[in-house]
């Protein structure tokens, strides 16, 4: 089993990747892919006048203020255009893939983060009406049936709380919960880098291999998206999963190259 993450920068070739996952599952791999949607919900959200707000939280991770009208905008495109554009794409080169949300049969659970704790210009301020969480169940049930009868599930970074309500969540984090919860042999999460890369954004500085003990010093000094990344690999080998590539979404034949070492390999 593997789970492949799909990151939602630009540059990512879906076309590369969905050909790459129909050799590997036309080959009897068993995957589970999850996406994101971080650029297309920029670009909508501002052209709908609602334009996306970054904050950085007290422990230093940066994410996406998400409120109601946000995570609507935000459902709209990752459950609609990107899930679609994924599973349309994979049918096309022969990938009976099905598209979800971790809302759709209580598929990712969490509980809704209903406040932030932020820092900005060096206070801490308290931001409300949030709608986001961090998935702490998987419904394993559901994903295992539809493998077993031969889909190929493409998961968007949705879920729900325990009340019902949709959350955004990270999907990094969200695809290390999958990983963990199916048992992975590995997780892979493609970016527009070719990894972990030591002096960001020289794509020459890339590094090969992390252990589990550096992983803590790596997520304090990674980059941006880098330190979700960071922190999924360590949630997912915290789970079970026997090794993470963080890899190069850009190139031919993205999953294979990582499966081969080809990008940041975690174990």
């Amino acid at each position: 089993m593997i789970v492949v993450k799909m990151g939602g920068a630009e540059g990512i070739d879906m076309q590369a990747l969905c050909g790459d996952v129909a050799t590997l599952v036309q080959g009897g791999q068993r995957m589970v892919l999850v996406h994101g949607g971080s650029h297309e919900t920029n670009v909508l959200s501002t052209k709908l006048g609602h334009p996306p707000r970054l904050v950085t939280s007290v422990s230093g991770h940066q994410s996406r203020y998400t409120d109601r009208e946000t995570l609507e905008i935000f459902a709209m495109v990752v459950a609609g255009k990107v899930n679609k554009r994924l599973v349309e794409c994979l049918q096309g080169v022969g990938v009976n893939a099905i598209g979800l949300s971790g809302v759709d049969g209580r598929l990712l659970e969490g509980r809704r983060k209903s406040v932030l704790r932020i820092v900005e210009e060096g206070r801490t301020l308290l931001l409300r009406d949030e709608w986001s969480g961090v998935v702490e169940r998987v419904n394993v049930s559901l994903l295992t049936c539809l493998l077993e009868h031969g889909y190929t599930p493409v998961i968007a970074p949705l879920a729900v709380s325990y009340e019902g309500e949709m959350l955004n969540v990270d999907g990094d984090r969200a695809a290390a919960a999958l990983a963990g919860a199916l048992g992975a042999e590995t997780l892979v999460l493609l970016s527009n880098v070719p990894g972990l890369l030591a002096n960001f954004p020289d794509e020459n500085s890339l590094i090969p291999h992390i252990g589990r003990n550096e992983l803590e010093t790596r997520a304090a000094c990674a980059q941006g998206r880098m330190k979700k990344k960071v922190l999924g690999a360590s949630e997912a080998l915290e789970g079970g999963v026997g090794r993470v590539v963080i890899a190069d979404g850009r190139v031919p034949a993205p999953v294979s190259r990582a499966l081969a070492g080809q990008g940041t390999v975690i174990q």
